[in-house]
């Protein structure tokens, strides 16, 4: 095995990197800082994975770190209405770890990066007991699609993407060591941006946002932007009949896995009724005046007070 201190930062930046084919890229890794040439809007964000919290070497492959911590960063960007460019990486990783491992990170997040047709044009590594994945990614989009959390309006229809719980679902069959499940398992590990959807809903959008922190949270996120309130129709939650046998083999809520687990990399969006039948998705709600976030079940509205994930609070489930 051979380690990171065997050969040094620049010997394994050697390893990790190759040439950028976008002609768009005039300076890319090699030099302190990378060089791009731009035109329209620029969108930018940034994400860190941190080992023990977003991902567990047991749990995980080496591969599907880095496929991770690409896809999160896409999954942003996309909830912009924009198409993501550039990407820079910055490492923290115990000078110990094998470089084999490394290795397979970056085959991960080149394999993400190719399916998008993104560059990796720079980075930044530190030596750290613990991984540590610094993601920051650049994208670009017309001013006609920009899509943000502030435009919602009362009357919207709100959407989402596609199903919701599996995030929530897959963090449970590992703490409880569950067998089978093994697409839930495997949406866990390789959650994926809904890019595709994200462009062609974009131009017919009042406010989207991604969904990474449970469904009612980010539906609160808008409706603060906004200034407005929601009713979310718990019925017309879209969750998948493996999630539920997964929540009722532990004796959970499947629905408190959609509104408040989190890391379920969906979109949620809001469309206003003109727009309603350009757009793909599930209907799960609607955007209301009162300054209020009310879950509808068969009919019977209760004011959501739950938070969903915060990586500073002890988050009690129902």
């Amino acid at each position: 095995m051979t380690k990171i201190e065997d050969i040094g930062e620049f010997g394994l930046i050697k390893i990790i990197t190759r040439k950028t084919k976008d002609k768009d890229v005039l300076v890319g890794i090699g030099d302190d800082a990378a060089v791009i040439k731009t035109c329209g809007l620029q969108v930018l964000t940034t994400d860190c994975l941190v080992e023990g919290d977003h991902f567990r070497r047991d749990w995980f492959s080496a591969k599907q770190i880095g496929m991770k911590a690409i896809e999160i960063n896409v999954s942003d960007v996309a909830s912009m209405g924009a198409q993501p460019r550039y990407v820079l990486v910055s490492l923290a990783l115990p000078k110990t770890l094998d470089v084999k491992f490394v290795k397979k990170m970056y085959e991960g997040m080149w394999e993400v990066c190719d399916k998008y047709n993104i560059e990796i044009i720079g980075g930044n590594m530190a030596c750290c007991e613990k991984i540590v994945i610094s993601i920051t990614l650049a994208g670009e989009v017309d001013k006609k699609n920009l899509s943000l959390r502030s435009g919602a309006k009362p009357r919207d229809f709100i959407f989402v993407s596609g199903h919701l719980g599996n995030g929530r679902a897959g963090l449970r069959l590992f703490q409880e060591n569950l067998k089978g499940f093994d697409d839930v398992r495997t949406k866990y590990l390789e959650p994926k941006a809904n890019l595709k959807s994200a462009l062609k809903n974009a131009p017919y959008l009042n406010s989207m946002e991604d969904i990474s922190d449970g469904l009612a949270s980010e539906i609160k996120h808008i409706c603060d932007e906004s200034r407005c309130g929601a009713i979310i129709y718990k019925n017309k939650i879209p969750i998948k009949e493996e999630v539920r046998k997964v929540a009722e083999q532990l004796g959970e809520d499947e629905y408190n896995y959609a509104l408040f687990g989190g890391e379920d990399f969906e979109l949620v969006y809001t469309v206003s009724e003109d727009n309603i039948s350009k757009v793909e998705g599930f209907i799960v709600g609607e955007i209301t005046k009162e300054n209020k976030i009310l879950l509808d079940s068969k009919g019977k509205k209760e004011e959501i007070t739950e938070k969903g994930y915060d990586h500073f609070s002890n988050i009690v489930f129902l």
